[in-house]
Formats: C-alpha cells, sequence, structure tokens
C-alpha cells in the first residue's frame, strides 16, 4: 500500500501494524499493514477478496479491536493507547461508521437514531437538534419519526449515513456499504456517502469486494 500523507493534515496514519487472530497453525489468521496514511478529507476505496481482513481491518482502525503491534494514529492520537471510555469517547467524536446492515437502533425513530450519535461526540447539547434537522433535510429523510423497521432499505442508507456525519468525524469508515443494495441503488448509496463526506470534510475509507465501484474513487488501495 501507498502512503500519501503522514504528517500535517492527516486524517489517519497506520504503521507496523499487525493483528493476529485464532490460535493454532489452521485457524490463525495475521493482518499485517507496514504503512498506510489517509488525508483529512482524502476518499479511500479498500477493495480485497472475502477474508482478507477488510472489517478487521476497520475495527481496528475504530478501537473495536487491539492490534498486537503498531500505532493506529486518528487526527494525531494514537487509539491503541485508549482504553475504556476515553476511548469510546474519542469514537463518538472523531470516527464515523457505516455497516453494512446499518445497525440502526430499533426502538428509537430515524431522528433519535441521529441525535444519539451526538450524545457521544462532545457537540453541546443545545445544538443536537439544529444539526440533526440540518442533515434531515440535507439527507431528504422525509420521514423522521418512523422506526428503522418502517423505513425502505435506502432510507435506512441515509440514515445510517446521517448518523455517521453528525458529529462531524475526522474520519468515516464505510464497511461494504453496498452489499446489501442492488447495483443502482448500491452506485447512488456510494455517491451519497462521498458527498455527504466531502461536505463536512471527512476523510472515507470505504471497503468492498464490488470491482464496479472502482472507478468512482481516485485512490484504490488493495488488502492482500
Amino acid at each position: 500500500m501507498t502512503d500519501t500523507a503522514s504528517g500535517a493534515g492527516t486524517a489517519l496514519h497506520i504503521s507496523g501494524l499487525r493483528f493476529t487472530h485464532g490460535g493454532s497453525a489452521s485457524d490463525r489468521f495475521t493482518l499485517d499493514m507496514a504503512e498506510f496514511s489517509l488525508a483529512r478529507a482524502e476518499e479511500v476505496l479498500l477493495v480485497g477478496g472475502s477474508g482478507s481482513g477488510k472489517s478487521t481491518l476497520l475495527s481496528l482502525i475504530a478501537g473495536l479491536a487491539q492490534p498486537s503491534e503498531g500505532r493506529i494514529m486518528i487526527d494525531g492520537q494514537n487509539i491503541c493507547e485508549l482504553t475504556g471510555a476515553d476511548r469510546d469517547r474519542f469514537r463518538g467524536k472523531s470516527i464515523g461508521m457505516i455497516f453494512q446492515t446499518f445497525n440502526l437502533l430499533e426502538g428509537f425513530s430515524a431522528r433519535e437514531n441521529i441525535e444519539l450519535a451526538l450524545l457521544f461526540s462532545g457537540t453541546p447539547a443545545s445544538e443536537h437538534r439544529q444539526r440533526t434537522d440540518t442533515l434531515l433535510e440535507r439527507l431528504d429523510i422525509q420521514r423522521p419519526d418512523a422506526m428503522p423497521s418502517e423505513l425502505s432499505v435506502g432510507q435506512q442508507q441515509r440514515v445510517a449515513v446521517a448518523r455517521a456525519i453528525a458529529p462531524r468525524p475526522t474520519l468515516v469508515l464505510a464497511d461494504e456499504p453496498t452489499a446489501s443494495l442492488d447495483p443502482d441503488n448500491a452506485r447512488k448509496a456510494i455517491d451519497l456517502i462521498r458527498e455527504s463526506c466531502r461536505e463536512d470534510g471527512a476523510a472515507l475509507l470505504c471497503t468492498s469486494h464490488d470491482p464496479s465501484l472502482k472507478e468512482s474513487f481516485s485512490r484504490v488501495e488493495a488488502l492482500q
């Protein structure tokens, strides 16, 4: 992988990363990454076959898993050094996440799913409603009081994007966000994610095994 930015203006910088999972040699998985950087507001598509470690890498970057070795610097902070509540607070403020299955919270409306993301972002409570309403309008979420189960797949996708960018994160991680969509809606979803990140100045790291998405990104990296 190429290293395009490691100084000022870097949203993500990884160095000497190693992650090993599994005990015996037959089921052991190892992910190694010597160097990788993502500049602020840059977009990168990370491709690789099933089992190549794309989702694992995003979990490591988000601080949901701990590497065996190496550093993961996000906005100048080594997330590997943070633990417990400090890591959760940093994630809530600096990292937006879009999942393949959206992971919207049932029992909470579309609006409430977005507002909940702001609770952990450091955004003043007095600004939560305005920020939420701005995103609802911008992303054309026309049923803000509907529960996730009452929304179409496309509508759920928009809510998931709004939730990810609501805290104005440094970095957005999108893990196979089009895997459950048909080709036409997949293209629309990627365009929506990219446009939303650009408008908020967030760097985007998107994983996919869909080769048709490569033409949408000027920078594509392969995970072997």
